[in-house]
């Protein structure tokens, strides 16, 4: 018999680049799709993928991902709880009263429950008025009013509701009783953003029950706008914790979640203030993606814990929230536009029951992503959406990118095979 012809390191050499070129290949196709494909849902549809990451953080969440999140970030037990019960509010409010719906309810009551423990509150003072500061007092105040809204009125559970109304009571008083419209979350230390959660909070309660926060509300809204950031028109990052007035410019961590809590305070306002947030902070870094900066156009200025590394003055965790603040504002062009962005440059990883964005390492992280996705309005009805920002031809040098990025590998077979092809075609040969 003659013997089988061995491979050569040529022949070896020549499969491992067709295997890289396959992969490549595949990896932009996946990419070309996750760039194109539907990624949210809007304020009334079910937005995809969310139904698995909320498996996925329940599951790190059982496992200790609060204790983690907290050695990671200032109030990283807090925020993980509250996101995923938050999360599951607004999930809740797109399903029709029955199992689903129930299943919501539970799971916010659940991440409630955690934070009104001793673990929930063990980063924060109770010296501080309200106990415990405006940014624990309003986070688990809008999260309490949430779990009221997925039960009719004459069915929600007596004892929360009493709670809710004495801690917005107390919030309420709070804000009668200071000079400035931004409450202390630490002792000394004020940033608007924390108010602007609390008294989203007492608007939900006027929604809820017999209302007492108007004059309050509009007082504070009086009070911002003497305050603004000078720069920017918009909130300051953080104020002097007597008067108010701002001492560090209007930052994109915190405009982000800013925008996503003035549309239940006061529409109007809201849209102007988002307008400008737009302008100043929302860009398309070499013409790839929507992203947020951290500092408006113009200026850099330093990362930190809660903006992350900021590669071309973009914050990731920015750009997340705005995801949520231009879904409740009808910004349906930039949400779509950020949330397939994530979709390619996150990393996501599923399975059939769930999934988790650069592999799960972060859950923080994916709580930020699910609650960006639920996002909708719950005081006030959806707005007539703004001018568009972002161009309906974004995603066009990203895909030229992608299309780049699968040929290339190919280059080399093909030349050889033209040269090949030329070879067998010359005369006499």
């Amino acid at each position: 018999m003659p013997e089988r012809a061995s491979t050569t390191p040529r022949q070896l050499l020549r499969w491992a680049r067709r295997v890289v070129a396959v992969l490549v290949s595949g990896c932009a196709l996946l990419g070309v799709v996750r760039v194109v494909a539907p990624a949210t849902g809007g304020v009334d549809g079910e937005p995809g993928g969310v139904r698995g990451q909320l498996a996925f953080i329940r599951a790190a969440l059982d496992e200790g991902a609060g204790d983690e999140a907290q050695q990671q970030f200032p109030e990283g037990y807090f925020f993980l709880h509250a996101l995923y019960g938050l999360s599951w509010v607004e999930w809740g409010m797109r399903e029709p009263v029955g199992e689903a719906r129930d299943e919501a309810l539970r799971e916010a009551r659940w991440a409630l429950a955690r934070l009104d423990s001793a673990a929930g509150r063990a980063a924060f003072s109770p010296g501080l008025t309200p106990s415990y500061g405006v940014f624990y007092r309003g986070w688990t105040n809008w999260l309490r009013g949430g779990t009221l809204m997925l039960r009719p009125d004459g069915e929600r559970d007596p004892a929360q509701v009493r709670r809710f109304a004495a801690d917005s009571a107390a919030l309420g008083a709070a804000f009668e009783e200071s000079a400035s419209p931004y409450l202390t979350a630490y002792p000394g230390q004020a940033w608007p953003v924390d108010s602007t959660v609390a008294v989203a909070s007492l608007r939900l309660h006027d929604t809820l029950l017999p209302a007492r926060f108007g004059g309050t509300v509009d007082r504070w809204l009086d009070g911002v706008r003497q305050r603004l950031d000078p720069r920017t028109g918009l909130l300051p990052h953080r104020v002097s914790p007597d008067t108010g007035e701002p001492v560090e410019v209007a930052r994109g961590t915190s405009q982000s979640i800013i925008q996503r809590f003035l549309v239940d305070i006061d529409p109007a306002f809201a849209r102007e203030q988002y307008t400008r947030f737009r302008e100043r902070y929302v860009v398309t870094p070499l013409g790839l993606g929507p992203t947020t900066r951290e500092y408006p156009e113009g200026r850099d200025g330093p990362a930190d814990v809660d903006s992350g590394p900021l590669p071309l003055g973009v914050s990731l965790s920015a750009t997340v929230v705005t995801l949520g603040a231009a879904q409740v504002q009808g910004d349906a062009s930039l949400a779509e536009g950020i949330a397939n962005y994530g979709e390619l440059l996150g990393v996501p990883v599923s399975t059939p029951w769930t999934k988790r964005y650069a592999f799960g390492l972060v859950p923080i992280g994916d709580a930020f992503v699910a609650w960006s996705k639920t996002a909708r309005p719950w005081v006030t009805e959806p707005s007539e959406p703004p001018p568009a920002h972002l161009s309906s031809w974004w995603r066009l040098p990203l895909l030229s990118l992608l299309l780049l990025i699968g040929v290339v590998p190919w280059v080399p077979a093909l030349r050889r095979q033209r040269l090949a092809k030329i070879g067998s075609q010359r005369p006499g040969e």
